[in-house]
């Protein structure tokens, strides 16, 4: 019977290889999104009269429904 070991469970990136990848202009301006919105303060300030859910739809998470907006 072969086993598998962690070495082998590996991907691809994790073996050493992400140093050489480049980001691209999406991951670059995600980061550069990150630095420049205070994503915390935002959503402190919009939490308290955003909908808690309790009827119909379960409601995205604030910060995911403030970085959809911002990227429109």
């Amino acid at each position: 019977m072969l086993r598998v070991t962690s070495h082998a469970a590996k991907s691809f990136f994790s073996l050493g290889f992400d140093r050489h990848h480049t980001k691209t202009r999406r991951e670059r301006f995600l980061a550069e999104m990150d630095i420049v919105v205070p994503w915390a303060a935002l959503s402190a300030l919009i939490e308290p009269h955003y909908p808690s859910g309790e009827r119909g739809r379960p409601p995205i998470g604030v910060e995911r429904m403030l970085r959809i907006r911002f990227l429109q």
